[in-house]
């Protein structure tokens, strides 16, 4: 899941202009690819029921369905729960491996010099990995117990709140459980976290811009 050194940029690059160079970001976010017309590569993901008009609340759980279509909600760390649980479900019994990429690739903002889809499509297996997966039909469900705005991004906020204006992106921290299930009744369960970026406009629904590759809080 390593992010191609010679086709990516600093994600924190992009960050740093809108949030006051928060220093700590740039270990948060390695890059991204400079061509945007690479195959889309999804994520395991199953089920996020998101509601247009409510956020996900804290504690609920997906569950065993399809890809679910981008979260329409205008709310940064609401908008980051969202799409971490449909990073953290999939189902290998109904939905392809092409068909994870698609449905992740959905959430992606369309705003190209801020979208890293490499960090996201690398959460999904290799589609021989994904095979083998299938054939033991597992599956993974998952609840989100929190999220929260890191401290370094909070502080670049508080030294100059206009700064973001550029290009709205926030960063969230969420962190959940994951439950996995498998043929014959196999399963277990994980805690997990994810640091994402978000973008977040005035008046539109937040879109996914990148997944740091280690978490901070």
């Amino acid at each position: 899941m390593g992010w191609s050194a010679n086709r990516r940029i600093l994600i924190v690059a992009l960050v740093i202009t809108c949030l006051l160079a928060v220093a700590a970001t740039v270990a948060w976010f390695t890059g991204r690819a400079d061509q945007h017309n690479t195959p889309r590569s999804p994520a395991a993901t199953s089920g996020v029921q998101t509601s247009p008009e409510a956020p996900m609340p804290d504690g609920e759980e997906t569950g065993s369905v399809s890809v679910p279509p981008p979260a329409q909600i205008a709310e940064p760390v609401a908008y980051a729960k969202a799409a971490a649980l449909m990073l953290w479900s999939y189902d290998t019994r109904t939905t392809s491996r092409d068909q994870q990429l698609a449905g992740m690739r959905a959430w992606l903002t369309e705003e190209t010099e801020y979208a890293d889809w490499a960090s996201v499509a690398g959460q999904v297996p290799d589609p021989l990995l994904w095979s083998r997966l299938a054939d033991q039909d597992q599956h993974a469900t998952a609840t989100v117990t929190e999220g929260h705005f890191p401290s370094a991004f909070k502080q670049a906020l508080a030294d100059d709140p206009s700064a973001i204006t550029e290009a709205y992106i926030y960063v969230v921290t969420v962190n959940g459980t994951q439950k996995i299930g498998w043929a014959k009744g196999g399963a277990g369960a994980e805690e997990r976290a994810v640091t994402l970026a978000v973008q977040c406009r005035p008046d539109q629904d937040c879109t996914l811009a990148a997944l740091a590759p280690t978490v901070t809080q």
